[in-house]
């Protein structure tokens, strides 16, 4: 390599750790600000308006838009640790921001060149945010065949980031070649209705509604992948964005719940009778306690980051994506993903051991974290994913590519 291409290289390299800096320094800032109130809307439930506007205002909804549509061509490093800070703060919001990302994805995993360049370009022309409506086990929304198109009609549950979301990403069921088709339409098309009716106990605001198609026109050019098309290894890899995104939120909510734990500790918890000591932090139960919990945080957020980097070195592979590749990528996911559960379950759990009966004062909200990660944690079942690991490490198996592995 000459000296003025190593001198480029070193360049383009600090320019691109300047950038993801400043973005993780807007995320903090937001995290921030959302902190002040996530107690407040947790309770209230509903939509996060004037939030998802403070992350549109933000410029953090082109990250994953390449520099050549416009966007700011961020790495899923940066992207994941975006969402992990933000779910520190408001895993609800952090949700929302991680599956706008992931539709964006999907558009450069399935989309032809066309599409890819119209779509995206919009996406940073238009701040245009996001929603999903992909539930893959959900065939209720039929397309039925149109000379120029689909028409379609049913519903769509567990769509996140639907309400107030400008475009969806969706699935609907061909039923003449028993298989789906994956496509993009704007929200306001006619005949579409986004409920606001997510009513689960955790991740209050994640906009999780259902969403139904009455007579909905969905033309060709939307179409990202048509019905009976076999998806390449690349369009395969959507499910490993989406994984590794659940993985960083998990993880989050872990490191949320273990800061609060331990600002409550040093500031307000009272130290048990018979402990001898005259603050709850000079206890060796608790501070055994926290290197435990620290411990299930540690090596989960060790093998994220390594996840993150194998993410993003399959991805810009692009149309050369390998079975192996996506094979690989997959266990490594998956990895990261298991032990995220575990630590943000335990973490959520366990600070009430750490922190006292004072702590499950309402006040505090400490009981948010525990609900949140509950209820996402069961996206898809933790058994099959250490099913996956354990045939992998038996029989040397991938993971088969399904959307949730």
């Amino acid at each position: 390599m000459s000296p003025s291409l190593q001198k480029i290289d070193r360049h383009t390299t600090h320019a691109d750790d300047q950038h993801a800096d400043d973005v993780l320094t807007i995320a903090k800032t937001l995290a921030k600000q959302f902190s002040e109130t996530a107690v407040e809307r947790d309770q209230a439930g509903g939509h996060a308006a004037a939030e998802r506007e403070s992350i549109r205002a933000s410029g953090l909804l082109t990250l994953s838009v390449p520099k050549e549509f416009g966007g700011q061509g961020a790495s899923w490093e940066t992207i994941n640790q975006v969402v992990r800070i933000l779910a520190k703060a408001d895993s609800s919001l952090a949700h929302v921001f991680g599956f706008h990302h992931l539709q964006i994805a999907g558009l450069q995993l399935y989309g032809n060149a066309q599409q890819q360049r119209r779509l995206l370009t919009a996406t940073v022309e238009n701040n245009i945010f996001w929603g999903n409506a992909l539930n893959p086990l959900d065939k209720r929304t039929v397309a039925s065949r149109l000379e120029d198109g689909y028409v379609l009609n049913g519903v769509k549950s567990f769509s996140s980031g639907s309400v107030g979301s400008d475009w969806l990403t969706i699935s609907a069921w061909d039923e003449t070649t028993q298989s789906p088709l994956i496509a993009v339409i704007s929200s306001k098309q006619p005949g579409i209705q986004i409920q606001s009716d997510w009513d689960a106990f955790g991740q209050r605001q994640t906009d999780s509604g259902n969403v139904y198609f009455s007579q909905v026109f969905l033309p060709d050019h939307l179409v990202l992948q048509a019905p009976g098309q076999t998806p390449t290894p690349q369009a395969t890899v959507r499910s490993q964005v989406a994984q590794l995104i659940m993985t960083n939120l998990y993880l989050g909510i872990g490191l949320g719940a273990f800061d609060a734990a331990r600002h409550y500790t040093k500031e307000h918890a009272k130290p048990w009778f018979a402990s001898g000591v005259e603050q709850s932090s000079d206890d060796p139960f608790i501070q055994r306690r926290y290197a435990e919990l620290w411990l299930l945080l540690r090596p989960a957020i060790a093998l994220a980051d390594s996840a993150g980097r194998e993410l993003n070195r399959v991805f810009e592979k692009g149309a050369l994506i390998t079975k192996e590749d996506r094979g690989n990528l997959a266990v490594s996911v998956a990895e990261a993903k298991c032990l995220a559960h575990r630590a943000g379950i335990e973490v959520s759990t366990q600070l009430f051991d750490a922190t006292g009966a004072r702590s499950t004062s309402a006040k505090y909200g400490f009981d948010r974290f525990w609900r949140n990660v509950r209820v996402h944690t069961l996206h898809d079942p933790i058994d099959y994913k250490l099913r996956d690991l354990g045939r992998y490490l038996l029989d040397g198996q991938f993971p088969d590519p399904t959307p949730y592995s």
